[in-house]
């Protein structure tokens, strides 16, 4: 579970360092967010590089094979939006996600591989979109 929420993070909201993952709302322990993100670059779905600016940190981005997840986590994205009334997925979105499936897979991992994200920062999936992109 905590490794689907890690790549998520980095889809959905762009974060990149151990400080911004140990931020996320679900409370993750940093001994258990330390293995997940190790194993998860064993497995050749992250890659850890220095930070540009700080050399005490280190910047995680999704390799191809991490990639390749973007339709997994919009899918589990759309079925969730379909069973759970309550979801915080903004429905203009899923629509979208349902409409242009393919576009909109192609414009996130576009949009991921040059350190974007679907919803935080400049030039973000969403923003593009309300551009006409």
């Amino acid at each position: 579970m905590w490794s689907l929420l890690i790549v998520r993070d980095i889809v959905y909201f762009g974060k990149r360092t151990y400080g911004e993952f140990l931020a996320s709302d679900e409370g993750i322990a940093t001994n258990i967010l330390a293995r997940r993100l190790a194993h998860l670059e064993q497995n050749g779905i992250l890659i850890k590089t220095p930070h540009p600016t700080d050399r005490r940190k280190e910047i995680y981005t999704l390799t191809e094979k991490g990639l390749d997840l973007i339709p997994v986590l919009l899918e589990l994205a759309n079925w969730g939006a379909q069973h759970d009334p309550d979801t915080s997925a903004p429905p203009e979105w899923i629509a979208l996600v349902r409409a242009e499936r393919d576009r909109v897979i192609a414009l996130v991992r576009a949009t991921v591989q040059r350190g974007g994200s679907i919803f935080a920062g400049a030039g973000s999936v969403i923003e593009q979109i309300a551009q006409g992109r």
